[in-house]
């Protein structure tokens, strides 16, 4: 962890935020600067020293996004975050050490937000958890079409419902909001950095993200994930949707 704060808060995130978040991390003096710093953010901050407390304030405050550390004794950060899935929605910005990339790709998986690796820097997170928050609150728009639709696959944005083949499609938010992008944008490359912008509204951020949802979309959407036909990889790019339309 580097960076320190100075005696007016310099060094922590730009201007003033507002929100409640838990960080939840076995690690004493973690906890202690990643406290401070998002207070001097304007956050109001909770701290929990393992899983199982963690899960016992999240119950009793409800916070509006959580900071997890994934390697703690007894439940692990990843085991806590599909616990606070089951129960709904909260942005989670995930902590892994350096290294730890399939923790990182599992924490992604379950649905967490963001991730920050150790050592790490206290601003960037509170920039994280900025950026994070700022775009949960954001208002969803929904497209001009009532439903978008391609052959057997069928999305009703204002209810936020997919189905294909008339089976439900179990989404999470940010697989639903990426296949929306792509089905009102058809035929149109974009890179993982023009993803992230527009899809997740980040101006920053591992761009790792975006690969692991494509691929999580198109386990539920194609025939065959190995060779995709809707979701398809432009090398060099990103990735384009292609309308199947049958």
């Amino acid at each position: 962890m580097t960076g320190r704060t100075g005696e007016n808060g310099e060094g922590a995130a730009g201007g003033t935020q507002s929100g409640r978040v838990l960080v939840v991390d076995d690690d004493e003096t973690v906890r202690d600067v990643v406290r401070r710093y998002l207070e001097v953010a304007g956050f109001t901050v909770e701290v929990a020293g393992d899983g199982t407390e963690g899960l016992s304030r999240f119950a009793a405050s409800r916070p509006d996004l959580v900071v997890l550390d994934v390697m703690m004794p007894g439940l692990d950060g990843l085991e806590v975050c599909r616990r606070m899935r089951e129960t709904g929605e909260v942005p989670v910005v995930m902590l892994t050490a350096l290294g730890e990339e399939e923790n990182r790709i599992a924490g992604l998986q379950l649905g967490a937000d963001d991730y920050v690796t150790k050592p790490f820097s206290p601003r960037e997170l509170a920039l994280r958890v900025a950026s994070v928050l700022r775009r949960a609150r954001m208002p969803r728009h929904d497209p001009p079409e009532a439903q978008l639709v391609d052959g057997d696959l069928r999305l009703q944005p204002d209810a936020r419902n997919a189905r294909l083949r008339d089976v439900e499609l179990p989404l999470t938010a940010r697989e639903f909001d990426l296949l929306a992008f792509f089905l009102t944008h058809p035929g149109t490359a974009f890179s993982r950095a023009d993803l992230l912008e527009k899809v997740w509204g980040w101006d920053f951020g591992d761009q790792s993200t975006v690969t692991v949802h494509v691929r999580r979309l198109r386990e539920k959407i194609e025939r065959d994930p190995a060779t995709p036909a809707r979701v398809v990889t432009v090398w060099g790019v990103g990735y384009r949707y292609d309308p199947v339309r049958r």
